[in-house]
């Protein structure tokens, strides 16, 4: 008599404005052999995450959301996708996913319902109308996935959330993909965004927000441009609502000295090329994660951060990184004088850094924190 084959459990994963990210690649990859995987992406148009899925076989629905307005008929179709796929698990990801994710999950009857908090206190500081819309996503789930220590105070302390309720799963990385960037990469990102192969070049990666930090990296360089006329500054993510103000700071930096990427696909080989690197927020909390801290460390690059995010659970200063206060300037141009000056110091930082990122947050580790919970 023949067994009956094990019927895998179905996840359904909600996504919302998306368009390519390596962390729900690397996710699909490594959970669709044990799971029933299917994607409802909220997005306007198709995106490489879309082809990504549909070129590996996992079940992808898009439905058309650009913005609110909206929600009604995105909320509907979502329904009716999860009426019809009957997952038993919904984890959703980023507010609009969360807001249309768990309330058709809710309504279709499926118990498990999960959401990531990606988002800090930033709603409490900048937004307080947000707040209500995290309260409810935080009463729509039954289960919350905390990625830092900033996560967990907003969650708790700020929002009042039951700590049963949360499970805490930093994000997991394939540091394979900083390895070996090949000479070809390196330089088809140079010559594509117009690069000069001069030292030293300082890499931010940040998007244009306030509280990213970027206008005190900005005067730092300045200084650090007259000790050294052949550096170059490469601001990625270059775009958001700062951007004018960003734009603004740099007309005293000589235009031949800066460059401006709105985005970069290849964000390895982005990396590859920076001598130095710098990233800081502007308080402890603004960062609900960060993961640049760790793709720069895991990419090698020495680095200069303000402990915000994540890095309050790991940067130790002089060890793995160099630590500056919040909002100053001077301390970012003398770290940068001062790492560029000492090449046993970089040599250090790189080693401990790679050392620290490989140890705490390396893939696996997630995937078996979500097999976990999804069990």
């Amino acid at each position: 008599m023949e067994t009956a084959p094990h019927k895998r459990k179905k996840i359904g994963y909600i996504i919302s404005h998306v368009q390519k990210s390596l962390a729900f690649e690397w996710i699909a990859e490594g959970l669709k052999k044990k799971y029933d995987l299917s994607f409802i992406l909220l997005n306007a148009e198709g995106s490489p995450l879309e082809d990504f899925l549909l070129a590996n076989g996992i079940k992808t629905q898009r439905i058309y959301y650009r913005s609110k307005k909206d929600f009604f008929t995105a909320f509907i179709k979502t329904f009716f996708f999860l009426i019809k796929s009957r997952p038993n698990v919904v984890h959703a990801h980023l507010l609009d996913a969360q807001l249309i994710g768990l309330s058709a999950a809710k309504f279709a009857g499926i118990k498990n319902r999960l959401y990531t908090r990606h988002n800090s206190n930033f709603h409490h500081v900048y937004h307080r109308k947000g707040i209500l819309l995290d309260r409810l996503s935080n009463w729509l789930a039954t289960q919350i996935v905390s990625i830092s220590y900033a996560t967990d105070f907003t969650l708790t302390q700020l929002e009042k959330v039951k700590a049963s309720k949360i499970v805490k799963i930093p994000h997991g990385f394939d540091m394979e993909i900083f390895e070996n960037i090949s000479a070809e990469r390196k330089m088809a990102i140079m010559k594509k965004w117009g690069i000069e192969d001069s030292k030293p070049i300082i890499g931010v990666i940040a998007r244009h927000i306030e509280w990213k930090g970027i206008q005190f990296i900005i005067p730092a360089f300045k200084k650090f441009l007259n000790d050294h006329p052949s550096a170059t500054l490469v601001l990625a993510n270059a775009t958001g609502p700062y951007h004018k103000t960003i734009l603004m700071l740099l007309e005293s930096i000589p235009r031949d000295r800066f460059v401006l990427i709105p985005f970069e696909e290849d964000i390895a080989a982005l990396y590859s090329f920076f001598d130095l690197y710098v990233h800081t927020p502007i308080d402890p909390l603004c960062e609900a994660f960060g993961q640049t801290y760790i793709e720069a460390l895991a990419a090698g690059v020495p680095s200069i951060f303000t402990m915000s995010g994540i890095a309050n659970e790991f940067i130790e200063h002089e060890k793995n990184a160099l630590v500056v206060p919040f909002k100053n300037s001077n301390a970012i141009y003398q770290s940068l004088l001062r790492l560029w000056a000492d090449v046993s110091l970089r040599e250090k930082l790189i080693s401990y850094g790679r050392h620290d990122v490989i140890s705490k947050f390396e893939l696996p580790s997630m995937l078996a924190a979500l097999n976990k919970i999804y069990e």
